[in-house]
């Protein structure tokens, strides 16, 4: 994950948890029209494998999109819980939030895990740190009582901050990774390892409905996937290797040219990055492409040339994702209009994308533990 200022055809589970996120234009907006959301997703409720809804255990959380770009959703932690707000990235492991051990300025923003309140908390002396695009915690490792929606994960470990830097402004409480085990950084097996372990998740399957618009709708789901969120068939992509959501992607064209990822290159599936990312030389050669100018950390392009910018086009396994300009080019606070493409500062010497929430609004996603792959198509 990281922030710039979230099986074949066999029969999913009985229990599928939906976790709705919500899109708002501000960090204000209230949260009215929730009864909306729920009475949407009843309407729209359907699993693959087509079996009766009884015994389904469906949970419903109204969540918020940050500056347009991240998605958070609630969590509650602890006896009695105790809530938070945290993103779901499938591009880290750990589970983490604010704590009052935390002693940066920006904790005092957030809401603070309170351990003496708990009657479940169990302590550990291990810590833990992890860098992130724009942005890094300290940590120490601790047990408690999680849940997500209905799903309750007993003496899970997580971490509870001590140091939180570059998060500034930014109204979220923590992260819930969702990547595989190796790649934790606490060394605490991730709560969906946890979650299948305990029983509560019969298929260790998760994917995410990003919602491209300032409606609600956006959704999380766990235990399998709601095909009337896609249109068409799932495109089901192995990873490069257990033990990570990357795929391999043949190239990234416009115009029928290939502009990067020539002879194929590693993309990375992640949910808790904004934009698209990659390489610093291709990117500065797609904002050439496009007319995009420098202005600070940002390119902007005139508002009145997205609707004739041609789509971007990625290719995985042999199929091509667009992603059109309206996609890829979005406004600031103050109505200009910037690219989406971002220098990645974390990528090895090897070319590797990022494929961030740009992408995925456009492409629902399947995340399959299992089977070691992905899922995607187009998103309604």
């Amino acid at each position: 994950m990281k922030w710039l200022v979230l099986l074949g055809l066999v029969a999913f589970s009985e229990c599928i948890v939906k976790i709705p996120l919500r899109k708002v234009k501000t960090m204000r907006k209230s949260l009215s029209g929730k009864n909306i959301l729920n009475n949407f997703l009843k309407e729209h409720a359907y699993r693959l494998s087509q079996i009766s809804s009884r015994g389904s255990n469906l949970n419903f959380h109204p969540l918020r999109n940050i500056k347009d770009r991240l998605y958070v959703g609630n969590i509650t932690i602890g006896t009695p819980p105790q809530e938070f707000q945290v993103i779901f990235d499938t591009g880290s492991s750990d589970l983490w939030v604010t704590s009052v051990f935390c002693t940066s300025p920006t904790c005092s923003t957030h809401v603070m895990f309170r351990h003496f309140d708990s009657s479940t908390f169990r302590p550990t002396k291990k810590t833990f740190s992890i860098n992130y695009g724009s942005g890094r915690m300290k940590g120490v490792v601790v047990h408690d009582t999680v849940r997500i929606g209905d799903l309750v994960s007993t003496d899970q470990p997580f971490g509870l901050s001590v140091v939180e830097l570059g998060f500034d402004g930014i109204p979220f409480d923590g992260v819930m990774g969702l990547n595989y085990p190796k790649l934790s950084f606490s060394g605490a097996i991730p709560i969906f390892d946890n979650l299948r372990n305990q029983g509560a998740i019969s298929e260790p399957v998760f994917a995410f409905y990003l919602s491209k618009d300032e409606q609600e709708g956006s959704v999380v789901m766990f235990g399998g996937a709601d095909h009337r969120y896609y249109k068409g068939e799932l495109n089901w992509i192995p990873l490069i290797q257990a033990g990570d959501w990357s795929v391999h992607m043949d190239s990234i064209s416009m115009k029928r040219k290939v502009i990067a990822c020539s002879g194929g290159c590693k993309a990375v599936v992640d949910t808790g990055t904004s934009l698209i990312e990659g390489p610093r030389r291709l990117v500065n050669n797609i904002q050439k492409l496009i007319r995009a100018m420098p202005r600070g950390s940002e390119y902007y392009v005139s508002c009145s040339a997205v609707n004739t910018l041609p789509p971007i086009i990625f290719t995985i396994k042999g199929i091509n994702y667009p992603v059109p300009a309206q996609a890829y080019i979005l406004k600031d606070s103050r109505g200009h209009c910037y690219t989406t493409f971002k220098e990645d500062r974390l990528s090895p010497s090897t070319e590797t994308w990022i494929l961030g929430d740009v992408f995925l609004r456009r492409y629902f996603s399947v995340f399959d533990r299992g089977n070691d792959k992905i899922g995607l198509a187009r998103a309604v």
